[in-house]
């Protein structure tokens, strides 16, 4: 692919925002494997900004950037109080879920909802735009319930576009939002990717980036024939390190020499001393970092062993990150 294109997309490639899962210790793991994969955090509503803890919901590792903040709500006031606070303390852009179709989000009146008030969103992205500098974006499916008509996602998109949003990440499957849990609606809603293309051809002024059952590299270079990004999700967490080859691949910077899987575990352990120094007295327990990586081995002989090894609560419980080494030193070949 053309390499000066990449250096030039910050958001190339990125690890979707996934609740429970891509909180602040996974992505300075991910880091760890890559260092120009866009990260985002997991959806933080803007109740929580307003009226909670600011510093444990925003709080993070300088190793992270490029990061992302993704909010949810439909309020443009509590969405521009959030947002400045986002860029406050300094992530990278102010993501907007419209995709999320969990009825716990639609019962506060966001997610996935949102795409049938167009109106409402580009509200509360001019509200958003109006108090940052940094890029506000907007994350959305490609329909709701079972209305498959391209219009509909078109002239969402067109609506959001007139308040000065030119970043769209496109989750190419409708959200279904009675009769379908958030797993069923990653499931069972076919993926049309000819949707997100579609839409980059009719908006080639736009950021069009595709998001949605993307596992493999092959994917990713075809997909980037389309659209100006790739996000992935579960198979990004899963499988991690098939991130590891994504800094010389997509985005043309070959480190002196490679790390190795177990390179990444022992560049963990200090940031891991140090969380557990810092917040251990605050119920932050080993497993809380360790869970995120039991999918670095995947693929290779022994895998199971090491995941044993990082599951064992009498040994988690001992709060020694060293565990990392032991699990890998496991492994019957060298990793």
């Amino acid at each position: 692919m053309n390499v000066k294109k990449s250096q030039e997309n910050k958001r190339l490639l990125s690890v979707a925002p996934m609740m429970d899962w891509t909180d602040r210790h996974c992505r300075v793991f991910h880091r760890h494997i890559t260092r120009h994969t866009l990260l985002y955090t997991e959806m933080v509503t803007t109740g929580a900004l307003v009226y909670g803890d600011v510093e444990r919901h925003l709080r993070y590792d300088g190793i992270e950037h490029p990061v992302a903040l993704q909010l949810g709500g439909s309020d443009p006031a509590d969405l521009a109080k959030s947002a400045r606070l986002g860029e406050q303390w300094g992530y990278d852009e102010i993501n907007l879920n419209c995709g999320c179709p969990s009825e716990r989000v639609q019962k506060g009146a966001f997610g996935a909802c949102l795409m049938l008030e167009p109106q409402l969103v580009a509200d509360c992205v001019k509200a958003m735009r109006d108090v940052v500098s940094v890029d506000v974006t907007v994350k959305h499916r490609i329909g709701i319930d079972y209305n498959e008509e391209y219009g509909f996602v078109r002239d969402f998109i067109g609506t959001i576009a007139d308040a000065g949003c030119s970043t769209f990440i496109v989750h190419a499957r409708n959200a279904v939002l009675k009769g379908l849990s958030p797993k069923e609606n990653r499931e069972i809603p076919p993926l049309r990717y000819e949707v997100a293309y579609q839409l980059k051809r009719e908006f080639p002024e736009l950021e069009i980036i595709i998001n949605g059952g993307v596992k493999t590299n092959e994917e990713i270079a075809l997909h980037l024939e389309h659209v100006d990004g790739v996000m992935l999700g579960r198979e990004a967490y899963h499988n991690p390190w098939l991130m590891a080859d994504w800094d010389v691949r997509f985005y043309g910077d070959a480190p002196a020499r490679p790390r190795s899987r177990v390179e990444v575990l022992e560049a963990m352990i200090p940031y891991i001393e140090e969380q557990l120094r810092l917040y251990g007295g605050h119920g932050l327990k080993l497993n809380s970092i360790t869970r995120h990586m039991l999918g670095l081995m995947t693929g290779l002989p022994g895998a199971r062993a090491f995941r044993q090894l990082l599951s064992d609560s009498k040994r988690l419980a001992a709060g020694d990150p060293r565990l990392l080494l032991e699990a890998a030193a496991r492994m019957p070949m060298a990793a």
